[in-house]
């Protein structure tokens, strides 16, 4: 028998997803979002038209394996799917370039946007009734970017007179140059249209491209691909094998990013306690080595509590956020900044003296209280001004020669300049 409960959330969720063109959650966007997600949804259409020609019934069969495949795949990582996305928080890699990419070197373009269609057509079902509601023009615009990507590298093919991987493997190393270009081209190309949306969200140009690792999935993947498409055009069977270390892919992707969150504070980003610790008992071991002098600063936001007294708990929240990314603007991009609990926060700065130690920890001063943070209260803003820090500075090693003894010193200076007034810079003696 039926849940009544499960069918009445059930019957609530597709209402929700049934609204008029007028109340889609794209209007809602900043004008400069709207134009960029029109923009690369309409060059994708007029693409696959400029594209389009009469596939083969073999290559329906074709786009049929790749389109099962790409689900299977993603439904037996679904598990590790759900947790990447808590864990990462950001745009993150995802493994339709193994099936994406295969296309590109199998079938014609109009069969790649089916096959781009239905993975992603899955995904956004599976995003917004399994995980978390996820709006349409999202999805829509991921997939369009995908659409433009697989275009650029079907122009490389056929610009250098290959017509697909059964082609290819007919010239040599003429063929395996053409494909290595191509995937090449996959991988720049996404790249850059992806760098359109750098004006228009938050996030930095690390977040949207990741790292090296990120990046390296993404190739691991395109190879993956290229040997899929292999597989398809020799021994179709093997195309199964593909799939096992796809997933064993999939999973260590997922323990790398459990890895890094582990030393990572949630609300802000930064360094935790323990990410930051480990660090800094790293670098003071070089600074021993090479003899030259680190400073450690220990910053407090001042009467925070007042800030979550007045505004609220998710304007401290955001307070906290702002000042994170204010203090890690002022600094180098290799010092490294931690949240040390509640309000505090705490830098090291290898390789550099007193003066200069000083002059960031102003820097850093001066940032904060020029801060005006934005928090959004139901249906209005409100701006949360006048935020201020303290500042404790201590030197390695006339402070201390280990990160214990440096943070205590570093705290008393604190803890003195929070006594004196506040909103001041001074250095443990």
């Amino acid at each position: 028998m039926e849940d009544n409960g499960s069918t009445a959330r059930s019957a609530v969720r597709i209402r929700d997803v049934l609204v008029t063109p007028r109340d889609w959650t794209l209007w809602r966007q900043r004008p400069r979002l709207i134009a960029y997600c029109l923009l690369v949804e309409s060059v994708a259409l007029i693409g696959t038209f400029l594209l389009a020609r009469s596939p083969s019934p073999s290559e329906f069969a074709l786009l049929g394996v790749l389109a099962v495949l790409g689900v299977v795949q993603a439904e037996l990582g679904r598990q590790v799917e759900r947790v990447r996305r808590r864990v990462n928080g950001t745009p993150h890699i995802n493994m339709t370039s193994v099936w994406t990419f295969a296309g590109v070197l199998l079938l014609p373009p109009v069969l790649v946007t089916a096959l781009v269609a239905v993975l992603y057509a899955h995904l956004a079902v599976r995003s917004w009734y399994r995980l978390h509601r996820v709006p349409a023009f999202r999805t829509v615009v991921n997939g369009s970017v995908v659409v433009l990507t697989c275009y650029a590298a079907h122009l490389v093919l056929t610009a250098l007179g290959v017509s697909g991987m059964a082609d290819a493997l007919g010239r040599g190393w003429a063929g395996v140059g053409a494909i290595l270009l191509t995937g090449l081209v996959y991988f720049v190309v996404n790249a850059v249209v992806i760098l359109g949306a750098l004006n228009l969200s938050s996030h930095s140009v690390r977040e949207l491209f990741g790292g090296w690792g990120d990046n390296l999935v993404e190739l691991a993947t395109l190879c993956l691909g290229t040997l899929t498409a292999l597989a398809m055009a020799t021994l179709p069977a093997l195309v199964l094998l593909v799939v096992p270390p796809l997933l064993i892919l999939h999973r260590g992707v997922l323990v790398k990013q459990l890895e890094v969150a582990a030393t990572r504070d949630e609300k802000t980003g930064l360094f935790n306690t323990v990410g930051w610790h480990t660090l800094a008992t790293t670098e003071l071991a070089r600074a021993e080595r090479t003899r030259q002098p680190t400073g450690v600063l220990m910053v407090d936001l001042d009467h925070f509590k007042r800030v979550n007294d007045t505004y609220g708990h998710l304007a401290g929240d955001a307070a906290l956020k702002a000042v994170a990314e204010a203090i890690s603007g002022a600094v180098r991009a290799y010092d490294s900044v931690g949240r040390f609990g509640g309000e505090e926060f705490v830098v090291l700065l290898p390789g550099i003296g007193e003066a200069a130690v000083v002059a960031v920890a102003e820097r850093i001063r001066q940032a904060v209280a020029g801060l005006v943070v934005q928090v959004p209260t139901g249906d209005r803003q409100r701006t949360v001004t006048g935020l201020s820090v303290s500042i404790g500075v201590a030197m390695y090693p006339a402070a201390g020669t280990v990160v214990d003894r440096l943070l205590h010193a570093a705290d008393t200076a604190l803890y003195e300049a929070k006594h004196t007034g506040r909103n001041r810079v001074l250095t443990w003696r």
